[in-house]
Order: structure tokens, then sequence, then C-alpha cells
């Protein structure tokens, strides 16, 4: 019987576009892109999770994301359409989970937009290639229907479908363009569903810059009112309005606007289809945003329309019209003020926001920053304030390392995101969840590899000669003993108040209570955001304006010797000892570099043994006092500590092997429990090798007794040893998880191999990067969770049930 494989916890972020992301207004769920993936989030579920499902299919970067209903019952024929960079859409349907029963090649060019015609099973794609194409969905397939170019060309960054009410069958519609161009360009479609028609009407002027997004919402039986959001900082908002006459003033023909007779002055265009026709009226202009404006959406609630703006000035904008006046004006302000933006990106800076969305009962307002990181905020109509609540973060880079604290309570991610990210269990009465709890370093180059020496101290390597050691403020500790019944360190151990950072600085600066530091000198160095909670209250996973400002670690040591950018670096459970690495193309260069993390000195001279980038450094466990290298060179080396007169550690290597693999090593972790040391390499060569010690030679050999075979390169794998079992985890260059169940008797002579596959759905789109078991006492547990880091965005948590497994007689 296999194991039995659940995912335990997914996180990654955001894609930055501004069509990525949509919240169904049938089911409350929220879809984004992130990556090549697409996330599905439910907001109001109350477990407090997180991401439900992560749906992998694409092969290029999602772009676009939209929830359309085939029927007139929402709630139980809901789909999802998306596109990706690479202009393939594909048609996705749910039952016991998500997946995809169509695509199609749309574009020639990235999908830019989707826009879905309300009530209906027909939408329309917009791409790089300046063409828009009408679809429909029927019987789960994707039928293309029609296909326009524009013209003049341009690219279109923005759709609006709107239906003609009282036509024959409600088959004809208008459809609203923007991108490009400074206006916006208005067709009527006849024969929607059949063979439809395309016929430019109007020509709406008067925006600056490029159109970035376009949001129809019906406000009458008889009209509809448009927002267009653009780069010129400005939202106009358009009315809709049937019949011919507007005001008293005649609708004009669109095509009497190119021969310049008219005017900005000749206010009034229509659009018609299939007898009926829509007056077109400039309606508002709404100032306040700062930089572009990304997107426009309207609130679901029909009986006062609600816009809300998201733009790259770190502002979201709730517009309303005053009942008396009728001007429209922002009746709320969400995100940051100018006040607390950050002079750097490692102060936490949103960047701007892509995309604001509405909850379908308009109570809540969500959007997606320049981090990756989803903001929430909830409207309380008592106190009529909007408070932030905790949402879904994540890498939104190559996730190139992970590592769990020695104790195993909580979980570190390092990535090409420049971030370094703590992910913890969320511990109230009978509920569980995963959230990120901390964002020890924010940094100025890619992050390559961590360690943890203690469960309050770690260090990280990135695409810098140097690796730099992280201390946990009491406030973290603190809060992770509230909220995640972590223990706290030892009461002799002096940990530092909080972090700061400096302004154009790199190094996280310990401040303590007492200290004051000037506010043109040091960032984030407050515990609170001014006008959210404090780390040492909150009762709840920190916000994202939290995570980003306030939960950084002090920096604690930098350790210098490498000559080139840092590759790997490792610790035993001790902790008393730091090994590292850097990228390398000589024997100079591919060292290993140990350092007391008593003193932090390097203990000289360094380790020799490769001649090319180290990839991989382990230390064993049982037996103790082992250090395994593996490098592109396709040799392993191990090293074995011992002391020297004055009790000075000294590590000599004692065993190689110049042809481990026929390609090069990426991986290898130790099996522990073993009567004698034991490890496992991985290679290019797409196999994974079970090395024991022979005890009939002089010197410390080993010899190969097991090999196990996979269809792609072998790139990350992890051991978790339990008596005379290892249950190895395995990830591949495709994204493939295997599970290998080895059985072996005292003296190591025969090993057995049971082999099984995750599921599909459970396993990343990209390279696996890392694999890691949560330390474990497995005499007592008979389960386990394995964490993954990939090349996607994603770190994820797999929990194993392996008792079926290892108590079946294989």
């Amino acid at each position: 019987m296999p194991p039995v494989i659940e995912d335990e916890y997914r996180t990654v972020g955001g894609n930055k576009n501004s069509a990525a992301a949509d919240w169904s207004v049938a089911s409350g769920l929220v879809s984004f892109g992130a990556d090549q993936n697409v996330a599905i989030w439910s907001p109001l579920n109350g477990s407090g999770r997180g991401l439900s499902s992560l749906l992998s299919g694409h092969n290029a970067k999602v772009t676009a994301v939209k929830f359309l209903s085939t029927s007139d019952e929402p709630a139980t024929s809901e789909v999802l359409v998306t596109g990706a960079a690479d202009g393939e859409i594909r048609l996705w349907e749910t039952g016991e989970r998500w997946k995809c029963v169509d695509k199609a090649t749309a574009h020639d060019g990235s999908v830019n937009t989707i826009a879905v015609l309300s009530q209906s099973s027909v939408f329309a794609t917009g791409g790089a290639d300046a063409e828009i194409r009408l679809w429909r969905v029927d019987n789960g397939k994707l039928q293309a229907l029609s296909s326009l170019t524009l013209k003049p060309k341009f690219m279109p960054l923005a759709l609006a479908l709107g239906p003609f009410s009282g036509t024959a069958d409600n088959d004809s519609a208008f459809l609203v363009v923007g991108g490009t161009r400074n206006d916006i360009q208005v067709y009527s479609i006849e024969d929607v569903s059949t063979t439809p028609q395309f016929k430019l009407c109007a020509t709406l002027p008067g925006h600056e810059a490029w159109i970035r997004s376009l949001a129809l919402t019906p406000v009458s039986e008889s009209g509809f009112l448009l927002a267009s959001a653009s780069q010129d900082k400005y939202v106009r908002l358009w009315r809709f309005q049937s019949g011919d006459f507007v005001n008293g003033k005649k609708a004009i023909d669109a095509s009497n606007l190119s021969n310049g007779t008219n005017t900005l002055s000749a206010k009034v265009q229509s659009v018609s289809a299939g007898g009926k026709k829509y007056s077109i009226t400039f309606e508002a202009l709404l100032l306040g945003h700062e930089d572009w404006v990304y997107s426009a959406a309207w609130s679901p609630k029909t009986s006062t329309p609600q816009l809300l703006t998201a733009s790259a000035d770190g502002s979201l904008s709730v517009w309303e019209s005053d009942p008396v006046s009728g001007i429209w004006i922002s009746i709320s302000r969400l995100g940051e003020i100018s006040g607390q933006k950050g002079a750097t990106t490692a102060t936490g800076s949103s960047g701007g926001f892509w995309t604001g969305l509405w909850s379908p009962n308009g109570e809540m307002v969500t959007c997606l920053g320049r981090t990756g990181s989803w903001r929430l905020w909830q409207y309380n109509a008592e106190s009529q304030f909007w408070t932030q609540k905790y949402a879904v973060s994540g890498h939104i880079n190559s996730v190139n390392g992970i590592i769990w604290s020695p104790d195993g309570s909580y979980l570190l991610s390092t990535s090409s995101d420049q971030t370094t990210r703590l992910h913890a269990e969320w511990k109230r009465g009978e509920k569980r969840s995963w959230h990120e709890f901390s964002r020890p370093q924010i940094h100025g180059y890619d992050l390559n590899c961590i360690a943890t020496t203690t469960p309050h101290q770690f260090s990280s390597g990135a695409d810098e000669k140097l690796l730099r050691v992280f201390n946990e403020p009491k406030d973290i500790a603190q809060m992770l003993h509230r909220l995640c019944q972590i223990p706290l360190p030892d009461t002799d151990k002096q940990l530092p108040d909080t972090a700061a950072i400096p302004v154009l600085g790199l190094s996280n600066k310990a401040v303590d209570d007492t200290e004051e530091a000037p506010d043109a000198a040091m960032e984030g160095l407050s515990v609170t955001d001014g006008m959210g909670a404090s780390l040492l209250d909150i009762q709840e996973p920190p916000t994202e304006d939290l995570l980003s400002r306030h939960t950084l670690w002090p920096e604690h040591e930098k350790l210098y010797g490498h000559g080139y950018e840092i590759s790997e670096a490792a610790a035993p459970t001790d902790g008393s000892v730091l090994a590292t690495a850097c990228k390398a193309s000589s024997l100079d260069h591919a060292v290993i570099r140990l350092y007391d993390t008593n003193s932090w000195n390097e203990m000289k001279p360094p380790l020799k043994a490769h001649s090319l980038t180290v990839t991989r450094l382990a230390f064993s466990t049982q037996p103790a006092g082992y250090l395994l290298s593996v490098g592109r060179d396709r040799q392993f080396a191990v090293f074995r500590r011992s002391e020297d007169a004055q009790g000075a550690q000294t590590w000599t290597r004692v065993a190689t092997n110049n042809k481990a693999h026929s390609r090069m090593i990426l991986d290898a972790a130790w099996l522990e429990n073993a009567q004698r040391p034991t490890f496992a390499t991985a290679g290019r060569d797409k196999s994974v090798k079970v090395w024991v010690a022979d005890p009939n030679s002089e010197q410390l050999e080993f010899v190969c007794k097991a090999q196990i075979t996979r269809k792609t390169a072998v790139t990350a794998i992890s051991v978790l040893s339990c008596g005379g079992r290892s249950i190895l985890a395995a990830g591949e260059d495709d994204g493939t998880i295997s599970l290998h169940l080895l059985q072996y008797d005292d003296n190591l002579e025969n090993v057995k191999v049971t082999s099984t596959n995750v599921d599909d759905y459970l396993c990343p789109s990209k390279t696996i990067n890392q694999l890691a078991w949560r330390p474990v006492d497995t005499s007592r547990d008979e389960t386990g969770q394995l964490a993954i880091a990939s090349a996607d965005g994603s770190v994820r948590i797999l929990k194993v049930d392996w008792r079926g497994w290892t108590d079946a007689d294989v």
C-alpha cells in the first residue's frame, strides 16, 4: 500500500500583470497567475488556510485570469479561463479538484487581457499581436468565434464586454478596447454566439497615455458606467445610456471624429447593434492618484456604484458619487500614504499595486503589490473603517534554498527575489494553518543558499562574495511563541530587541528599545506600522505591511574569504561549524571554507577536493563527524572531524570518488541510523545512488549498493531515516517528485528499494531546487512533512503518512 500524501501548505507570489487575477462573485474564490501556475485562494474561508490549489499546465507566465459562468446558475457551472505569455489560453473546470479540460492557441504573443460577457458563455481575449478574439465555452470546449485586427494597429491592454438588453436572443453586444493608444475604441457586435460581426462605432478621446484597465457595471435597466484607468494618473468615467439623446444632445457618428470636423466639445457618441443603441457621454474625471493607475473595478453591490482603483503610487482608492452634487469623490484611501513610503525596497515599500479586486459582497478588497504578496482589507459598517487582515504571500522568483530550524519548529526559504522568509504553523485551539510569519532578510542580491546554526540563528549566501549571519529579535521570538507555540530561547541568551536597516544599506542593524536613531538614518525602526497592530500584541499572522517593514532579523556577522558568488552553506545539528562554498571553475576557488560559530573565525586551511562548483554540503548525524561534498565535477568527497591536542577541530579528507556519476552531481544526503557511514547522491545522469562504507577496506571507501533510475535529471534529494528503513524523496528537473523506501539489514549488504511517484497536481511545474524533511522523532511519529523549493517560485509542504507503506511486506 503506497503512502498517503496530502498537501499541507503551499505559498507563491502573484504575477505583476493587472489582468492576471480575478475574484469570483459566484464561488468567492480568488484566482491569480503565479509564474506559470494558476493559484486558487479562498479569502472567505474561515479555516485561515492560504492557497487551496496551484494549477500547473501553462508553459509560460500566466498573464490573464477570468472566472466565467456558463449558465444562469453560476454556482454550479463556473469555469476558469487563463491566458499566458506564449499566447495559449486554457479552460479549467472544478470537480473533486480543478483540472484543465481544453486549451487553444489564441494569439501570436502574450495574452494581455480577458473580458467576459455577463450571463453568457462568451469571452474575448486581447493579445500582443494587436488582435482581439471572441470565444465561446461549449460543453467544456473552447470554440473560436471570430477575430478582430485593431486599426490603427495597437496592443490591447484592457477589454470590456457589455450586452444590448432586449435584442433578439440577447445576441448583440458592444466591446470596449483600450491599450497602447490614448483613446478608447467602442465596437458593436452582431450575432455574438454564432458568427460575430465587429463594427467600430465610437472613439473616446481624453486620456493622455496608455489605457491600463476598463471596468463596466450596469447602473440601471437602460445603461452602464464605464471606468477607464490610464498611465496619465487619471480615471475617466463614461455613461452608456439607452437611446439617441442624452441631456438634450444628439449622438454623433464616430466617422466624423477623424476628419477634424468635431472636437472634444462634441461629447456624445453612440454604439448600436440589433436595433438597439447606447449613447456615450463623458461622466467624470477622477483625480487623486500620483502615479500610473493600473486597475479599476466596480463593487458587485448594485445599490450605489463604487469604484476601486489601484495605482503605482502604492494606494487603493474607493470612489463614490456624492448623492447631492453628483461629484465623484474618494471616500476611502488604503495602502501607503506619502509619509509612510520606504526610501528603499528593503524598507518594505510596496512598489505600487498592480491590481485591486472586490469581494462578492463588496465588504472586502484585496490588492497585489510588487513583492508578490496580497493585502486584504475588511470594511466595518459600524466604525466605517477598513481593517487590514492577513492574506497570502510568497516568493516571486526561483526558490533556491530551504531549511528547517534544528528543532523543526519553522521553515526558512530563500529566493532569487532577494528575500528570506520564515514559515510556521499558526496554532489556535484545534485549528492549524501555515503562514509566513517573518521576512528576516530583504537583500540587494539574489539569494542562493541558507543554513541554520541554532533555532534562533541562520546564515545565508547570495550573489556576493560573503555570507551573512542573522539573529532572531525578541519581538519575533515572542510572536512565534504566542501564535505558533514555539519555545522562547534560553534566558541567558541575549537577543536584540528589533532590527532596522539604514537607508541605502544592505545590513540589518540591531536596535535596542533604549536606542533612538534619527529617522533620516534608519527606516523600518518601529515595531508598529503607525496605523496597524504591533507585533507584540497581534493575535493573527502579520499583514504584508508588518512583514515587509518590521520583521527583519538583525545581522550578526559577515563571513569573508570566498572569491565568487556563494553557492552553498551547511551546518551540523549542533551548529558548531558552518561550511560554505562558492561558484568556481578552478581548484583554487572550489574549496570548502569552515567557520567556527563561537568566534566566527575561519578554520584554516580550507578543504580541497573539487575542481568545479560545490553543489551540496551535508553533515552526517548518525554516525556524526562526517562532511560530504558533491560538485559539478562529478565527484564526491568525504571529510572526517578530529580534534588536535588543544581541542580544536580539524577536518581531513578520508574518501573521494572522481567518477561517482557520469554527469554533474547536484545533491547528496546522509542516511541516519546506519551501522556505518551511508549516503545518497543524485545527478544530472538521471540517477540516485546509495553509497555504503566498505568494512573490508583498510582506508575508508564507499561502494554503490543501490541505484534508482529516473526519467529526467535528479536535482534534489532528502532522506528521513527510521530504524532499518529510510524514506528518500527525489525531485527532478521537470518538477516530478518521487518517494523511495530503502530497506536494509544490519550489515547494509542488501538494500531493497520500493518507489512511488507523487501525484502531478501536488508537484511544482519547474525544477525542484531543494527538498527537506522536517526533523521528527521517527520512533514515535508515523507521518512526515516534506518541504519543497522550486524554480516556479513556490514553497510547498507535503504531509506523508508512510504507515501502510513501511508495514507492508515488500
